[in-house]
């Protein structure tokens, strides 16, 4: 028995002995060489120690500004807008400007002929002379007592009636002048020197141009949120992307009975004459403002269970939030609680991640500490 266990024994020593020697991952030098090449196999991330995370697209939220606006559509009016007819017939003899041009209010625009209203004006005038000859005449007769009250009284009352005269006749003339009741830019005219016109014959159009009336309706449920004073935004398809600011100042003080709706003019300034009467207008009235609202991109809300979340950068690693929101604007949505500024928000790429997952925002520069990392890491190499 003695005999069998050393046997048993030196047959131990002898398997523990090959396996070392056949099975076992050489040490030493060899090793030591394999370790460097095993390590540098792994990816760093920058600034060391690390592997980098998923990439992903990212924005440093920021205090905004946000307006809450009512949409709703319009046209645009001239402030002042006229159609220029003559009070009388008569023959055109003159046109005094250039269509499409501006003219200066009281400028001369049409001449009529005058020739009959200036012959009445003189025969009124010399009328006027003798009444005025036979006043004074009948005055020293009644200062001699040589004529009686009522022959005084009449030749002052001729005197007044030709007074009227002359005054008639001027009237009638100056009707053969249309000039421009305000300063405009004249439109496109249907007449033509040597024309015939009568009476309230459409010559041509007037416009005011350097500042527009913009018409459009809200619902009677705009009523509590409108007033005069609001600032608002015109947009136009003659020039998309750009915006016309404007003022609210006049409200309609009832309500269309058919669709409920009242009726808000405001003015718009025109300065660059960009704008034309007729234009349809999309219109962004601003009913209250306010600073240092939180803003994210739309496309960052992530819904999930009846409930709205939004990825954030924490250490490296993506932090799901849940957030309610608030105001939408130009494709940005207002978050009342659950980011603050300076989150970082995911905004492209988490469909692709989950939370706790390593992530690296490729949109935005290294923090620091990880440049300066990087920086020593070169300049040892």
């Amino acid at each position: 028995m003695r005999y069998l266990a050393i046997g048993l024994i030196v047959l131990l020593a002898a398997g523990i002995w090959s396996y070392q020697k056949f099975f076992k991952a050489p040490a030493g030098p060899a090793a030591a060489a394999a370790a460097p090449a095993a390590t540098a196999a792994k990816p760093a991330a920058p600034g060391g120690g690390t592997p980098q995370g998923m990439p992903v697209e990212a924005e440093v939220i920021k205090a905004e500004r946000i307006a809450q606006e009512i949409i709703a559509v319009g046209s645009l009016r001239s402030n002042e807008s006229v159609t220029l007819s003559s009070e009388i017939a008569g023959r055109i003899t003159s046109i005094r400007f250039r269509e499409g041009q501006p003219v200066a209010k009281g400028q001369l625009l049409f001449e009529l002929d005058d020739s009959i209203y200036r012959a009445e004006l003189e025969q009124a005038r010399a009328g006027l002379e003798l009444s005025r000859r036979n006043h004074e005449r009948a005055q020293e007769l009644f200062g001699r007592k040589l004529i009686s009250t009522r022959e005084r009284d009449e030749a002052a009352a001729q005197l007044d009636v030709d007074r009227a005269a002359v005054a008639l006749a001027e009237a009638r003339l100056a009707k053969t002048r249309i000039r421009a009741p305000f300063a405009g830019v004249v439109g496109l005219r249907p007449v033509s020197p040597g024309d015939y016109i009568t009476a309230g014959q459409a010559l041509a159009p007037l416009e005011q141009l350097s500042v527009l009336k913009a018409d459009f309706r809200l619902s009677e449920a705009a009523l509590p949120a409108i007033k005069v004073g609001q600032a608002l935004n015109l947009e136009v398809d003659a020039y998309p992307g750009q915006a016309f600011p404007g003022r609210v100042y006049a409200i309609d003080p009832r309500l269309a009975e058919e669709s409920r709706s009242i009726g808000v003019r405001a003015s718009v300034p025109n300065d660059q004459g960009l704008l034309r009467p007729g234009l349809f207008a999309r219109v962004r009235l601003v009913i209250a403002e306010r600073n240092g609202a939180v803003l994210v991109p739309e496309q960052s809300v992530v819904p999930q269970a009846n409930q709205l979340f939004v990825y954030v950068i924490e250490d490296g690693k993506a932090a799901l939030r849940p957030v309610e929101l608030g105001l939408r604007q130009s494709g940005r949505v207002e978050v009342v609680s659950g980011v603050k500024p300076g989150d970082v928000v995911i905004t492209a790429g988490a469909q692709k991640i989950g939370p706790g997952a390593p992530v690296t925002p490729i949109n935005l520069a290294p923090p620091p500490a990880a440049q300066d990392g990087a920086t020593a890491a070169d300049k040892k190499g």
